[in-house]
């Protein structure tokens, strides 16, 4: 089982055949009541224009986090952390919060990875690997997959 948490609002993640991803920081493909956050609605790529109004008649606006407002669904995604036998962490600074901050709750026993090009405090007991992502997800992906494979998991 994996779960995607990701800061990015688009939907690549789901265009790559994820199928569990949560956006902490909100998705572009969707737009929001200005009054209710709670009134969440599928637009695709359609722009949004003044004047659009949600059921409650309130502008809709983008389903994003602006600077200032809350983080979405952090609790699940602090709930994943916790919960993971692997960590993976990919393409991050970890200097965005709070979302940076959740690699300090995965499981100590947990396996913990971080693949970036720019971090300069790695989290103390994750493995760093200094490259790209397309060149070291792969073969951490593998490795995790043939471990399953042979039950040493």
């Amino acid at each position: 089982d994996v779960t995607v948490i990701t800061q990015n609002v688009d939907d690549l993640h789901e265009k790559a055949g994820s199928m569990r991803v949560v956006h902490v920081h909100g998705e572009l493909a969707k737009a929001r009541s200005c009054a209710d956050e709670n009134l969440v609605y599928p637009i695709g790529s359609k722009d949004i224009v003044w004047g659009e109004l949600c059921d409650k008649g309130s502008q809709l606006r983008p389903h994003i986090v602006w600077f200032g407002e809350n983080v979405m669904h952090l609790d699940t995604a602090l709930d994943c952390f916790m919960a993971a036998d692997k960590v993976l962490v990919v393409g991050t600074s970890l200097s965005v919060f709070p979302v940076a901050g959740l690699v300090r709750y995965a499981e100590q026993a947990s396996e913990k990875i971080l693949v970036s090009l720019d971090v300069d405090n790695v989290p103390w007991d994750y493995d760093f690997k200094r490259a790209k992502a397309t060149e070291a997800v792969p073969g951490v992906v593998e490795h995790w997959l043939n471990k399953a494979s042979t039950g040493d998991a």
